[in-house]
């Protein structure tokens, strides 16, 4: 029996737009999973459709704000409506703002808690109830090492990333324990240093920051595409029907030196 097969469910994924959610999408349906994709820029989200429907699996683009709980409920109602049911919740979307708390601006600090934390909130506001009427769910939370850990070096100093991706912990741990009596399980992973569109122009531009975080990293390197869909779809599947309230980090080893 392969725990990891995900056929017949349906698969939510915030923030799928480009990078890792991108990827986790492309994951669940090559598991079996009927996927609806979620972010902003709608155009993004086709491409990455057409391509998961180029391989005989079944998605959707959905076009989400979750910092905007109208926009979080009309995008689970449309989901609901298409195919009947949500099996998977992959809150992925996020922002990293760069700047301490004496030089960031208020609203700075409100946008990286509006779509880390309450996008989250809202996301499973409004998919938790249907989750609990079936006696089933999984929800995965994308927080990140700089939840446990924070930086010195000037370009990763981001104060109100580090206070939004721990409070995506105590989120998850608290659901973890209300949920569980549900069927429904909620757990984190935690990735290092991966590229993306949120990296790729900064930090992977910074060599001398590479050379750094290569150096404290016990694998040396920063994390390659697809790494962090194993930790994603097994929480996501059978194979983690007795784990709720974990948090995984995948991070070559970053957070245990």
């Amino acid at each position: 029996m392969n725990l990891f097969d995900l056929s017949g469910k349906v698969a939510v994924i915030t923030g799928a737009s480009s990078g890792l959610g991108a990827d986790a999408a492309r994951a669940y349906a090559a598991q079996g999973a009927d996927v609806a994709l979620l972010a902003r820029r709608k155009t993004k989200l086709d491409q990455v459709v057409k391509e998961i429907e180029a391989t005989g699996k079944k998605a959707i683009a959905v076009q989400c704000d979750v910092s905007n709980e109208e926009n979080v409920k009309q995008a689970v109602e449309e989901i609901l409506s298409h195919y009947g049911k949500i099996d998977i919740l992959l809150n992925n979307a996020g922002i990293a703002i760069k700047g301490s708390v004496e030089n960031m601006t208020v609203e700075q600090w409100d946008t990286a808690m509006d779509i880390n934390v309450k996008g989250i909130f809202l996301m499973c506001k409004y998919i938790v109830p249907q989750m609990k009427q079936r006696k089933y769910g999984k929800i995965i939370n994308v927080a990140s090492v700089n939840a446990i850990i924070a930086d010195k070096a000037e370009p990763l100093v981001r104060h109100s990333y580090n206070t939004s991706k721990s409070a995506v912990l105590g989120l998850t741990t608290g659901m973890a324990v209300s949920l569980a009596q549900y069927g429904i399980t909620v757990n984190a992973v935690g990735p290092g240093l991966f590229e993306s569109e949120m990296t790729a122009d900064t930090l992977f531009k910074e060599e001398s920051f590479l050379q750094m975080y290569n150096s404290l990293c016990p694998a040396s390197r920063p994390g390659r595409k697809g790494e962090l869909n194993g930790p994603i779809l097994f929480f996501s599947s059978d194979a983690s029907s007795y784990t709720t309230g974990q948090f995984i980090t995948v991070d070559g080893g970053l957070t245990a030196v």
